[in-house]
């Protein structure tokens, strides 16, 4: 079950950019809003995905490595955007960090179909965050073609781990 999708995109030095300016203060602070609760989900779905790995090589493990793999992706791309914006990580994210270990070591703990349920929940939950954010922000072209991509990368985690349980 080999699947060809792009984990890591390209990111090119001219696609770092400052952003913001000539953006009225409060859609700036709703953009800067978001753009630290995307970073925060990121990284508890990265330790969620990390705290589910196993020592067993199986076709499970290799898809949860590359779910995680593209979830540090995303973490990657919501920490640049929040720079580029003039913003910092929260100082809140080690609660989230602290989050995602506890969703990944207990659905591990209770097994194959447990660890695929997680991920089905806490996916719909990130693409329906991704769909309010999106369209109850003002978003520059680059930051919302780049936050489009992300939530269809969730949604085909969605479909990876349904699938999977269908075979179950």
């Amino acid at each position: 079950m080999k699947n060809n999708s792009i984990i890591r995109p390209q990111i090119l030095i001219e696609d770092i950019k400052f952003r913001g300016e000539n953006i009225p203060k409060a859609s700036l602070r709703s953009i800067k809003k978001a753009l630290v609760i995307f970073h925060n989900l990121e990284s508890m779905a990265v330790n969620i995905y990390r705290f589910q790995i196993t020592k067993k090589k199986s076709e499970l493990n290799e898809l949860l490595i590359a779910s995680m793999c593209n979830e540090m992706t995303h973490l990657q791309d919501f920490q640049v955007k929040l720079f580029e914006y003039g913003k910092k990580p929260s100082i809140l994210r080690p609660a989230y960090l602290f989050v995602g270990i506890i969703f990944g070591t207990f659905s591990r703990l209770f097994g194959e179909r447990s660890i695929l349920k997680t991920g089905v929940w806490v996916e719909a939950k990130a693409v329906h965050h991704y769909e309010t954010l999106l369209n109850s922000i003002d978003w520059d072209s680059d930051t919302r073609t780049m936050i489009e991509k992300n939530q269809q990368d969730e949604n085909e985690h969605i479909n990876r781990w349904k699938n999977k349980l269908k075979q179950l």
